[in-house]
């Protein structure tokens, strides 16, 4: 019974904070991110102090914490559009 909940719960989980962890990291000028609320720009600076400045439209720059980005949200404007399949 040990196993089955370690398999299904809490190994997933700590192979998603690791995997966030890991973007969180990796993040870098230029790349484009959404935080967690929703807030879509592009990274301008990474600071030392675990914050980001971003660019929201030409000339608006806003700081936050790494911890608010969305690796999901991130993920899916950053993946390649594939044509529909009819």
């Amino acid at each position: 019974m040990i196993l089955v909940f370690w398999l299904f719960f809490i190994r997933p989980q700590a192979k998603k904070a690791k995997n966030q962890k890991k973007f969180i990291e990796d993040l870098q000028r230029g790349d484009k991110i959404v935080t967690i609320a929703g807030i879509h720009g592009t990274i301008n600076k990474v600071n030392d102090d675990g914050t980001l400045n971003i660019e929201v439209s030409p000339g608006s720059y806003i700081k936050i914490e790494k911890s608010a980005i969305s690796m999901d949200w991130t993920a899916n404007i950053n993946k390649p559009a594939v044509a529909d399949k009819k």
